[in-house]
């Protein structure tokens, strides 16, 4: 073969080899038998009405800021063809100021402004008792979900569901919710049986899948350990969760879970394009989350709702006059008197705390006592006295503390005597014997707790504050004891002492020998 026509053959091979075999293109996914966008809307644990001023200077929370999001996202879905499923975790008709008033009458009321799509109503929905949780779910207008709540016959309670599915287009999307399950220990709840919050749950949701969902969505009040423990079973999409208080977002390309912090710092939207597909004969979901935490700083308020708001204020304001009773005894919140021996406001004080909480013992700091007044027998007692006396909007926190530590916490309270200092405890559920003249730490002689001697290793349920049980005032024994609430979830020491002295009508509590100091 001559030179010419060697490299016209390699010619035509290099041309057939450029060209190479027909390659087909990649398959086309087939399209979605249905296909829709859903915005998400969290919100939980919303317990005051008014924003707050933070510490960053920024005003956040509140109704009207809340309310201002979810009209705008409404709004925003409605033009673009998508929808929003707006949820509330629980935790609102208390505790507040103004929900210790008129028992969270207002909360709903304003709840009903911006209807939530589905609420599980959390363990604060129970503090006035039974019978005011369904006078106050009757007037709800926004559908109730709570597959774990039932009531002592077993039977699920009227007006609220386990589960439904909804079908937005063509994507049929499972709804359930559930509530607290702790709350018969941290609540009011009666004779209303709770469920395990994990266990309903997961059967719920197993359950909307063989009805036909092609998504689940849980709406629950629970422990950030019950929220794993659901998340690992991978039954539930997507988790809308109550009760820890902080802003939290987990997602592991399979299932999600969210918490939109409290009193609406922080509302959560999370977008999502669901689709579902035909596959080897069922129907198979695609999905992918964006999260949206909304720092409502950045809100303006909804004149609507924020007039709402304002009229309760000033309601609010009105009512802090009104005479809660009348005291039979000289009450004493005087630095000198509250900071360095038993008072009768320090005793009263504490019995509220203790009578609230069911608590083993309460004790309180005589330096969160603050008026300085001196109440002579027979004046009367408003609202606003008791704010004067406790402006610092203090929870009360329920520890699980051992004998030892009690001894502690005494021994801490009377360890700046005989000067006076804000540590100094008042206490009930307990009598104290002390000799101030040993050196710190060594002067508690003796502690008796319901008549009998404190045992080191017992462990007692103990009502403090939650400046206490951060260690505020040198109470660090109490910063590891076990919690039976997170400390910004428990009830307004302010309201509760309301409720205690107008249950009492007329105060008799005095200095009774609870301590004793040598």
């Amino acid at each position: 073969m001559t030179l010419a026509r060697r490299l016209a053959v390699l010619l035509i091979l290099a041309a057939t080899l450029a060209i190479g075999p027909a390659v087909a293109e990649p398959a086309k996914a087939p399209a979605p038998l249905a296909q829709t966008r859903i915005t998400f809307i969290l919100v939980n644990d919303i317990y005051l009405m008014s924003d707050q001023a933070m510490p960053d200077g920024r005003r956040r929370g509140g109704f009207a800021r809340l309310a201002a999001i979810v009209k705008a996202e409404r709004e925003k879905a409605r033009a673009n063809g998508g929808h929003v499923i707006f949820a509330h975790a629980g935790d609102t008709l208390s505790p507040s100021l103004m929900s210790g008033l008129d028992r969270g009458e207002h909360i709903i009321a304003l709840t009903n402004m911006v209807a939530p799509d589905i609420f599980a109503p959390g363990n604060h929905e129970f503090d006035f008792g039974k019978d005011i949780f369904f006078k106050r779910m009757g007037e709800a207008k926004f559908p109730l979900y709570a597959a774990n709540l039932r009531a002592l016959d077993g039977q699920p309670l009227p007006g609220f569901k386990d589960r439904e599915i909804i079908t937005l287009d063509g994507v049929r999307i499972g709804l359930t919710g559930t509530t607290f399950d702790g709350t018969p220990r941290t609540s009011s709840p009666g004779d209303l049986r709770f469920l395990p919050t994990v266990g309903t749950s997961v059967a719920q949701a197993e359950l909307l899948r063989k009805e036909g969902a092609d998504f689940v969505v849980l709406v629950t009040h629970a422990e950030r350990k019950q929220d794993y423990e659901m998340f690992a079973t991978r039954t539930i999409d997507l988790i809308l969760t109550g009760h820890d208080h902080d802003l939290f977002i987990n997602f592991d390309e399979r299932n999600a879970m969210v918490e939109s912090s409290y009193d609406a710092h922080y509302v959560t939207a999370i977008d999502v394009t669901i689709a579902v597909r035909e596959q080897g004969g069922r129907r198979v979901t695609t999905w992918w989350p964006q999260f949206r935490p909304i720092d409502t700083a950045t809100v303006t308020p909804d004149p609507e709702v924020a007039a709402a708001v304002a009229k309760y204020e000033a309601e609010f304001t009105r009512e802090m006059d009104v005479p809660l009773g009348t005291t039979a005894v000289e009450l004493d919140s005087r630095n000198a008197t509250v900071r360095t021996q038993e008072a009768a406001i320090g005793n009263l004080i504490a019995d509220a705390m203790r009578a609230s909480t069911k608590a083993d013992v309460a004790i309180t700091n005589g330096g969160g006592i603050r008026s300085g007044k001196v109440f002579p027998p027979g004046s009367t007692i408003t609202r606003r006295d008791v704010l004067a006396e406790l402006p610092f909007d203090n929870r009360i926190v329920v520890l699980e503390v051992p004998g030892a530590d009690i001894r502690a916490a005494i021994e801490n309270g009377l360890s700046q005597l005989p000067n006076a200092g804000g540590r100094f405890p008042q206490v009930s559920g307990m009598s104290i014997v002390a000799d101030i003249n040993r050196p710190p730490g060594q002067r508690v002689t003796a502690i008796r707790i319901g008549g009998k001697p404190l045992d080191a290793k017992r462990i007692y349920t103990v009502a403090t504050n939650d400046f206490m049980s951060r260690g505020g005032d040198g109470y660090t024994m109490f910063v590891n004891d076990a919690r039976l609430l997170p400390d910004p979830d428990g009830p307004l020491l302010a309201n509760d002492v309301m409720v205690y002295v107008r249950k009492l009508g007329t105060v008799r509590t005095g200095v009774e020998g609870r301590i004793v100091l040598r």
